[in-house]
């Protein structure tokens, strides 16, 4: 199957907008704690010298480094949600993101790497989706690939700025966070948008039989 084909994958069409949702979206709910000049972590009275508690303690004193990091975090997943400059976002997610993946490797994290490493793994995959248009970076011509007007549709904007909404306004004025709280009101909010998606495609399929009838 040529890549062009797999562009015009509903499914792949509909993993790639909801990658950039959930991984961007994770972006900006771990960038507002470091914006806000808070730990990400407590050392334990008991942890060694050379522990992660230690590490991300040193990133946090360091005051503007760990917002520039939050900062950093919010542009890569906001411009992750709009869609429209989500390749953009890609190529800054997977920079920050192979920075903490090679972090959690490199301390005692137990399955952390795991879970960094299939989100790299998603920003690598959201790359992919766009090498025709990052081919120049080694010195190949841009090559145009279609999609299809329900990709396009600037329907994921709004879900994407609905996503940005709630988890920046929800980490900006709560310390403390219910997880399962976030979670469920962005699935509610991501399961809207793919209902609305299907009653266009639905109606539009059934236009033409109208018409014709």
């Amino acid at each position: 199957m040529t890549r062009q084909a797999l562009k015009h994958s509903l499914l792949l069409q509909l993993g790639i907008i909801y990658t950039r949702y959930l991984v961007g979206g994770a972006f900006v709910f771990a960038s507002l704690i470091k914006i806000k000049g808070h730990r990400f972590t407590q050392i334990s009275d008991t942890a060694e010298a050379h522990s992660v508690g230690h590490f991300f303690e040193m990133m946090y004193q360091s005051g503007l480094y760990w917002q520039f990091i939050g900062w950093a975090q919010l542009l890569a997943g906001l411009l992750l949600l709009t869609q429209r400059f989500a390749l953009l976002g890609a190529l800054a997610y997977v920079s920050i993101m192979a920075n903490i993946f090679v972090i959690t490797v490199s301390y005692d994290f137990r399955g952390t790497p795991i879970i960094t490493g299939l989100m790299l793994l998603a920003g690598l995959l959201l790359l992919a989706w766009d090498w025709n248009r990052l081919r120049v970076v080694v010195n190949q011509p841009a090559v145009p690939e279609t999609t299809s007007p329900q990709f396009e549709s600037r329907l994921w904007e709004v879900v994407g700025a609905g996503l940005f909404v709630f988890t920046a306004g929800y980490r900006a004025f709560t310390d403390g966070y219910n997880m399962l709280l976030w979670l469920g009101v962005c699935g509610l909010v991501g399961a809207v948008g793919l209902l609305v998606a299907w009653r266009r495609r639905y109606f539009a399929a059934r236009q033409p039989k109208m018409s014709a009838g």
